[in-house]
């Protein structure tokens, strides 16, 4: 375990930030068993918002028994910050119902639009890095943060197309909208990667831009390469490009929470852990009991 100190879940007015966590694994139904009966050296895990709001059954059992041995954050992939159709307070009831059951140390969602008319694409959709847009998102951000009653933390997202509008970078648009709307961010090293090969930026170019007092958590994940694109996955370990961006990353941001995604592919326990350990090793270089 890490000598990181678990956070209140109340919006702190002296820094931006949640106290850090550690090191921690996205939670999947393959390591339900075992990270409860054994000794598991996780400090926190991150559970899809989506997957347990609920109103029983076997994910909710699990995550209720889970949280008293490790602390958690959610992560929701159905928000659709920057989507035209109004928040869907629905949901947003039922977020806050799941947010009072966990107490997560924080919650996130992305910085994309998933769905239009009602419609879910079940994909996170980039957005056009203009004005409007910045304006549009972080109005909407300031909505869901007065009704959660906290700060929420945005993702960058990967992306394979840009449009035509777009009248600035994707850095300068992520700073812009969390800065104006004082919300964090969850900064997905991968999705950095894989858009700056994909876009032809430099990576670390991104990272610097970056109002990095605000990033609150790291993602690391796996992606795919295809003959003309590199697909951000979650079915593959993380590669030595993104462990070298992670590298880069962390010296900048000061200790924050970082955890291994993996949505397909699952592989044993054991693979994630060595993962981990490595993010632990590249932070310990930098700090003291990591």
């Amino acid at each position: 375990m890490s000598g990181f100190v678990q956070t209140a879940n109340i919006m702190n007015t002296q820094s931006p930030r949640y106290a850090a966590l550690g090191f921690g694994l996205g939670l999947r139904t393959d390591y339900y068993e075992t990270l409860l009966s054994e000794l598991i050296p996780v400090d926190w895990l991150e559970i899809i918002s989506e997957n347990y709001m609920v109103d029983g059954g076997r994910p909710l059992y699990y995550a209720d028994a889970l949280r008293e041995r490790y602390p958690m954050v959610m992560h929701g992939v159905s928000l659709s910050i920057g989507g035209t159709d109004p928040l869907n307070h629905t949901y947003l009831k039922e977020l806050k119902t799941l947010i009072d059951r966990i107490n997560p140390a924080w919650v996130s969602d992305h910085l994309c639009w998933t769905g239009v008319h009602g419609v879910q694409l079940h994909d996170l959709m980039p957005l056009p890095y203009t004005e409007e847009t910045i304006t549009h998102v972080v109005n909407r951000i300031k909505q869901v943060q007065d009704f959660l009653e906290r700060r929420i933390l945005i993702e960058n997202v990967s992306s394979y197309i840009t449009y035509q509008s777009s009248a600035m970078s994707e850095w300068e648009f992520l700073s812009e909208i969390v800065t104006r709307s004082d919300c964090l961010m969850l900064l997905d090293v991968n999705n950095i990667y894989v858009s700056a090969m994909n876009h032809h930026f430099n990576a670390n170019d991104y990272i610097d831009a970056l109002p990095l007092h605000r990033v609150q958590q790291i993602h690391l994940a796996g992606h795919q390469k295809n003959t003309d694109l590199i697909i951000d996955t979650h079915d593959q370990p993380v590669t030595n490009a993104v462990w070298g961006l992670y590298d880069y990353t962390i010296q900048k941001t000061g200790l924050v929470s970082t955890m291994i995604e993996r949505d397909a592919n699952i592989p044993p326990l054991n693979d994630l852990l060595q993962e981990l350990k490595q993010a632990r090793e590249i932070t310990a270089r930098y700090y003291n009991n990591p």
